[in-house]
């Protein structure tokens, strides 16, 4: 499985359409354990583009704090699952808290 996370600064972004990068993070499904994180600098920001680049990258799930509707639609047409709310953590942090059932999602920090 893997996760995609959009970043900015090394954390979280909380707008997901304009992340600076995203941590790709394999996990071993069977142990539920962090393989491998990969860096990948997104193509520019247009809308329904992230969606579909992401599936291309094998994207599983997509954690994010805001995230427009629409995007959200796509990824879950693609068979994508998103969470959304989650705070400015860093990728490490995130995916544990995901794997371990303990990731605090809120309010989608995305008003579009």
């Amino acid at each position: 499985m893997k996760i995609a996370i959009p970043l900015s600064g090394g954390r979280l972004c909380q707008h997901f359409g304009h992340c600076e990068q995203f941590a790709l993070v394999d996990v071993d499904e069977a142990t539920r354990q962090p393989k491998q994180t990969v860096f990948v600098t997104p193509p520019p920001h247009e809308p329904g583009l992230l969606p579909r680049w992401l599936h291309e990258q094998g994207a599983a799930c997509v954690i994010a704090g805001g995230m427009g509707q629409r995007a959200q639609q796509l990824f879950q047409a693609s068979g994508i699952n998103v969470v959304v709310g989650a705070s400015a953590e860093t990728p490490e942090n995130l995916v544990q808290a995901y794997l371990n059932g303990s990731l605090v999602s809120g309010q989608n920090l995305c008003d579009h």
